[in-house]
Order: structure tokens, then C-alpha cells, then sequence
């Protein structure tokens, strides 16, 4: 690859990140119009606050953190939104590089990652919390208080959000790791008693300290497990790349001559 071409390439970079910048930028100002930074707050706590006793409010202990909090949630809200056209951007830059059978391989990998955590973010907000939050202060001891931090709240939002759509990726995980020839469908299927019980070790490291939230997590661990095994069913092993497969390099670009097809 020529220097003018790495240049090229650089400046291709840096102008997709650029764009994809912007976007998060503008879907942030369009949040801080409507709902309004604290609006998006709200949004995200509504179901901590459904399962508090009436009249109960979020405390903040930190100086700046009635703003700073809210502002984080809101760039995170803007991500998350503006996702598909960063997706697209980064697609854009490395598509031209790839050959036609990798091209059909990577952006379904893309596309379903990026879907199926974001259905276990959604499942973890809407049925996880509603259920843990409930259980939590309905047990809880009348003589107890509740006044949850703002940003204590927001840092195990995050970390189950995380566990969770992690968790969401494991049918992929599995298909990947077959169509690479890393393992093989009867491997998983040997090894379906170990991650039965991993899954709930798993679970119990990284969720709160109670039963629920712990089932939550491991339940679906292990049947996203199930259901990869019935997808490697009908995902067949790659077919090798035909005779001129080559990849469709830009404009001006040189590709690879140690790269093979």
C-alpha cells in the first residue's frame, strides 16, 4: 500500500468518524429539546420509581451530579439512536477491503449483534427491573427509607444492561464459533450440563444478591443456549470462496498482494 493511499484511507476515517460524531451530537440535541435531559432520566428510572412507595424521590449526594448523571444518560440514549447510521459509517470504511463471501459473512453478523443486544437491553428494562425492583421493596422492612442515588442507580443500570445484552449474543456466539471451525455442533451439545451450571455461577456474580434476579438472568442464558444449538441446525459451514473472488477495494486503493482469496 502506497503512502498516498494510507493518507487516503485516513482521511476516509476521520470523516466517518467525524459523521458519526455529528449524528450522536444532533439526536443529543434533539433529546435535551424534548424530552429534555431530565426527561431521559426519567425515562430510565420509571421502573425503579414504579416500585417506590408513593411520594418517594431519587437523592443526588454529589455537587454536580443532578446534571452530570442526567447528561451521561443522555449521550448514552444518543448512542444508542444514532447506532444504525454509526454502524452504516464503520460498514462503509471496511466493506470496500472485503470480499464478496466475508461481505455476506460480516454485515448479518453486524446487523444481528447489534439487534439481538439491543433485545436484551429491552428485556433487562421492561421485565427484569420491573419484577426485581418489586420484589426488592416489597420485602424490604417497613422501617426502612428508600432514597436511591441517581448515580449509584445509574451504574447498576449499566452493568446489567451490559450482562445482559452480552448474554442476548450467545446464539450468535454460537454460530460463529461453528461456521470458524473453532467447535462443532456435538462439542456444544457435550458441553450443554457445564453451561447450565456456569450460567448460574455466571449469573450470581454479576447480578444483585437475590434469587429473582439471579433466575432472570441464568434462565435465559441457558435457553438462548438451546436455541443456538437448534440454529447451528440450519447454519451450514461456509462455502469456500469461488475462483476471482477479490475484494472491492476503493477508489484507488491497492489491494493486499500477500492477501489470498
Amino acid at each position: 500500500m502506497s503512502e498516498d493511499t494510507f493518507i487516503s484511507h485516513l482521511v476516509e476515517l476521520r470523516d466517518r468518524l467525524l459523521r458519526s460524531l455529528i449524528a450522536i451530537g444532533v439526536v443529543t440535541g434533539l433529546l435535551a429539546v424534548w424530552p429534555g435531559i431530565g426527561g431521559v432520566y426519567d425515562l430510565l428510572a420509571q421502573p425503579m420509581m414504579r416500585s417506590l412507595p408513593e411520594g418517594t424521590r431519587m437523592i443526588a449526594t454529589g455537587v454536580v451530579t443532578p446534571i452530570l448523571v442526567p447528561l451521561k444518560v443522555t449521550l448514552l440514549a444518543a448512542f444508542l439512536i444514532a447506532l444504525p447510521y454509526v454502524l452504516y459509517q464503520a460498514w462503509a470504511f471496511v466493506a470496500p477491503g472485503l470480499y464478496a463471501h466475508e461481505k455476506r459473512v460480516a454485515l448479518p453478523l453486524v446487523v444481528s449483534s447489534t439487534v439481538l443486544f439491543l433485545i436484551g437491553v429491552a428485556y433487562c428494562h421492561f421485565v427484569v427491573f420491573r419484577l426485581v425492583f418489586h420484589a426488592i421493596h416489597a420485602y424490604a422492612p417497613s422501617a426502612i427509607t428508600p432514597a436511591p442515588d441517581i448515580e449509584a442507580y445509574l451504574n447498576f443500570v449499566m452493568t446489567m444492561f451490559i450482562a445482559f445484552g452480552i448474554t442476548f449474543e450467545i446464539p450468535l456466539a454460537q454460530v460463529v464459533l461453528v461456521r470458524t471451525g473453532i467447535v462443532t455442533p456435538e462439542k456444544l451439545r457435550e458441553m450443554r450440563p457445564y453451561v447450565v451450571v456456569g450460567a448460574f455461577v455466571i449469573a450470581a456474580v454479576v447480578t444483585p444478591p437475590d434469587v429473582l434476579s439471579q433466575l432472570l438472568l441464568a434462565i435465559p442464558m441457558w435457553l438462548l443456549y438451546e436455541l443456538g444449538l437448534v440454529a447451528l441446525r440450519f447454519a451450514g459451514r461456509p462455502a469456500p470462496p469461488a475462483a476471482g473472488d477479490v475484494p472491492a477495494v476503493a477508489a484507488g486503493a491497492e489491494p493486499d498482494p500477500e492477501r489470498k482469496p
